[in-house]
């Protein structure tokens, strides 16, 4: 699906159940006309993933997903070689091939396993390519994505350069816990995600809960904005806003007083500091 502006951008999130703001929707719109990759910040689980698996819904893309964590490598990022076929190769062929002959068939694209970095770009068609929490990458796997980000490309020494057939839509994802490089900085375009207004979060909780009433949307945006003033180790995430929506609907619940907040806490909180200050806040009110 072609875009032409930011609202069409807008429109076609929201028919696949993501409501953008603005900010989102322009970003989104530049990449996709400048043909940059978006580097998306913001607390955990405020939409930051859920947005390139709506993109890759609103132009009929296939999402390719690298989940990014502390020892992530070449071999599991981008590609290894398949050495067991590789070896049957050598076997099979009983000496009957020169080494150089027989490293140039062994070393071609038949034996090269494609990690989801190479599965983006060797793929036919355009894909949605998601690399997931990138901060919690070392800074010398992070230095590996420069390549891809910059030339959609990837070199393998034995074989050369492989270039994109199409290009892919880019997404990365960060939950700050550590400074990216300046040098992937540059490459990308920059969107910040935070935690929605208590309007566009009652937005989300009516689209995302079926059955549930406006009023009670309203007041659970209300009390979800409150509790992330408290000095928290991990404030709600718009998922665990949606989780405690759907709690309040299963147990029949109409109205929010204290009490139920109180019952409902380990829903939102997943630290026992943060339920027990909770807990005092709402309890002395």
């Amino acid at each position: 699906m072609a875009v032409a502006s930011p609202q069409e951008v807008k429109t076609a999130l929201a028919g696949v159940g993501y409501l953008a703001d603005d900010s989102i929707a322009q970003v989104v719109y530049l990449a996709e006309q400048l043909g940059k990759p978006v580097l998306v910040e913001g607390p955990a689980g405020v939409g930051k993933t859920e947005l390139a698996k709506a993109l890759a819904q609103i132009h009929g893309r296939e999402l390719i997903r690298l989940q990014c964590y502390e020892g992530l490598d070449e071999a599991k990022a981008m590609y290894e070689w398949n050495y067991k076929k590789q070896l049957l190769r050598i076997q099979a062929e009983g000496g009957e091939r020169n080494w150089d002959e027989l490293q140039e068939d062994i070393f071609s694209e038949d034996f090269l396993l494609a990690r989801p970095l190479l599965g983006a770009i060797m793929s036919e068609a355009p894909v949605v390519l998601l690399i997931d929490e990138v901060d919690r990458v070392e800074m010398e796997t992070e230095a590996l994505l420069l390549e891809v980000l910059s030339e959609f490309q990837i070199s393998v020494p034995e074989l050369g350069t492989l270039t994109a057939n199409s290009q892919p839509l880019v997404l990365l994802t960060s939950n700050n816990t550590r400074e990216l490089s300046e040098a992937l900085k540059r490459r990308c375009l920059f969107l910040y995600v935070g935690y929605p207004t208590i309007e566009r979060e009652k937005e989300i909780i009516l689209a995302k809960v079926p059955g549930l009433g406006e009023p009670l949307a309203e007041q659970i945006a209300r009390v979800i904005s409150s509790i992330r003033e408290l000095d928290l180790k991990k404030a709600p995430s718009v998922s665990e806003t949606l989780d405690w929506a759907r709690t309040l609907l299963a147990l029949g619940i109409e109205n929010i007083t204290d009490d139920v907040v109180v019952q409902s806490m380990p829903v939102l909180l997943k630290y026992q500091a943060d339920v027990e200050r909770a807990l005092k806040e709402y309890a002395t009110t």
